[in-house]
């Protein structure tokens, strides 16, 4: 009995069959590889690992493609929205998702990701909010918070120099087409289930037909925060969370 328990315990924690073998080149500490397990096993346990396509474009995640295992489409800087949008209506019976960094999906894509939600697409946007661009070597991005350091704000973001940051989920939630748009986070292990909940409720809600959804996960990068992993986990409930608070954003059904 006592091994049978043991062994169900092991499942209950094992690797997501979908997530390959291959290395991640993400930092030690790095949100990605959390929400990348629990993409994988949402797709598991909804059956449609033959039935998924991601669309990835630049930025950290530029290799999502090697770490889970579904078909994947690699897309312009900025432009994952718009090839999802094509996707979906060419194939409408997939469940078809883009994986998009701060400086991708509020910054260069601004316009692809507004209008996707506008439309209604029947797709989701999974949105990691790091504040910062990460890959390119720290620089301000959209999110970036007022006073806070990067390679390009070295004496810290100032609205009279650099504008103020904005919250893209709270503006995506006036858009008719949008249907359920919510914010998380993966710093805490009771986080980490309440995001793969909404992972969860935003696939089921684009197989449903019911419009566009949006899952932000509000991220460390404590590479180009200059902060060890723990620290950066520190700095984000203490910074981050009181401006861009968790939880669902708006939540309804499509007339």
């Amino acid at each position: 009995m006592a091994e049978v328990e043991k062994k169900t315990e092991n499942l209950v924690y094992a690797k997501p069959k979908l997530i390959t073998d291959n290395v991640m080149h993400y930092c030690p500490g790095c949100s990605h590889g959390t929400v990348h397990k629990l993409i994988a096993e949402v797709i598991e346990e909804m059956g449609l690992a033959e039935k998924t396509v991601g669309i990835s474009p630049v930025g950290c995640s530029v290799f999502a493609y090697n770490y889970i295992d579904i078909d994947w489409i690699e897309a312009a800087h900025g432009r994952a929205l718009a090839v999802a949008t094509a996707v979906k209506r060419l194939y409408p019976q997939n469940m078809v998702f883009t994986y998009q960094g701060d400086g991708d999906l509020s910054a260069i894509g601004t316009a692809e990701s507004i209008h996707a939600a506008a439309r209604g697409e029947n797709v989701v946007a999974v949105y990691i909010n790091n504040a910062i661009y990460g890959m390119t070597g720290g620089q301000m991005a959209p999110t970036t918070l007022l006073g806070m350091k990067t390679a390009t704000t070295p004496y810290g973001r100032d609205p009279r120099l650099n504008g103020y940051p904005y919250k893209i989920a709270e503006m995506m939630a006036h858009l008719d087409g949008a249907t359920y748009i919510t914010r998380q986070s993966v710093h805490t292990a009771a986080n980490v289930r309440k995001c793969k909940k909404a992972i969860r409720k935003a696939f089921e809600n684009s197989m449903a037909g019911n419009g566009f959804s949006l899952v932000e996960v509000v991220s460390t990068c404590n590479s180009g925060w200059k902060l060890s992993p723990v620290a950066s986990n520190q700095w984000l409930a203490e910074n981050m969370l009181p401006f861009y608070p968790l939880g669902d954003i708006k939540d309804v059904k499509k007339e």
